[in-house]
């Protein structure tokens, strides 16, 4: 009997998120995508993907009744999805804990009601809610991959980029993380529909507050340099087998520090095997 072909391997793959990681600390670059260490569930991501979910759906909903309640509406169900999605949410509550889950639920609705006072979602018409990005750099470059909250083309053909963040705005001046992840985005959209994209912008319900950007050509092309120098760097760790710790305040927001050299502990064997396997890259 004659098997099935095989597909070929992906091409090796970076996110903005990933690229982020290996910016804090290449350490956790490496222990979130070639270790892939086991993180426990944390209550502000479930709340943000579960506000993310409900935005998405709201846009289903005819011109007129994209409103506010029926933003809250979809709350409960949506909560519902996402456990069934992803069971690890469930260890987040108590199974008798429905006050905590009822307090929690009244969180995520307020971050929905702060996006009504920046946004009437019955005046919008996206192209595109959580769309699937991607663009293959030339000359060994990685693929460059990502989800899009939002795209909103205008009459003309201009392009809007919008992202949600359920967090806080940056203080000014510590803009320069968003701002990548929305030029890299920006980057992938431009070079694969040729089209450079109108407005980048990004939603803060944590404050209410919208950073938006106009971005030249010319940014983005320093945002290309930065991905190719970002992924040699990757190529360069993998290859020697050493991933460096980098402390920083956010170290104490991190799961894995009893693996970490910076806190006493020990890393996991490194697996060039693996590295290989999950990279791409000859190590």
């Amino acid at each position: 009997m004659t098997s099935a072909p095989q597909a070929p391997p992906r091409p090796p793959a970076l996110s903005p998120s990933r690229a982020g990681d290996f910016m804090q600390c290449p350490l956790l670059f490496r222990y979130r995508v070639v270790d892939r260490l086991p993180e426990p569930p944390s209550s502000a991501a479930a709340r943000g993907t579960l506000v993310h979910a409900v935005l998405e759906r709201l846009y289903d909903a005819p011109l007129g009744q994209r409103t506010r309640e029926a933003a809250l509406a979809l709350l409960p169900r949506e909560w519902e999805r996402l456990r069934e999605a992803e069971p690890r949410y469930t260890q987040l509550f108590a199974p008798d804990d429905a006050a905590g889950v009822e307090q929690w639920l009244d969180g995520a609705g307020r971050l929905l009601g702060t996006y009504f006072t920046l946004e009437d979602p019955n005046r919008l018409e996206p192209q595109a809610r959580e769309l699937r990005v991607e663009h293959q750099l030339a000359d060994g470059g990685p693929l460059l991959r990502g989800i899009v909250d939002r795209l909103d083309v205008a009459p003309d053909g201009a392009l809007r980029v919008v992202d949600y963040k359920t967090g806080r705005s940056p203080r000014a001046g510590y803009e320069a993380s968003a701002l990548f992840q929305m030029r890299f985005y920006g980057l992938v959209l431009w070079r694969e529909r040729g089209v450079l994209p109108a407005m980048l912008q990004l939603v803060y319900l944590g404050d209410g507050q919208v950073l938006r950007a106009q971005p030249r050509p010319s940014e983005l092309e320093v945002t290309e340099r930065k991905v190719r120098a970002l992924w040699a760097a990757i190529e360069q760790a993998a290859g020697a087998g050493d991933f460096r710790p980098r402390r920083s305040a956010l170290c104490g927001w991190c799961a894995h520090q009893a693996v970490c050299p910076q806190f006493g502990g020990t890393p996991p064997e490194f697996d060039p095997a693996l590295a290989r396997q999950r990279l791409g890259v000859d190590v």
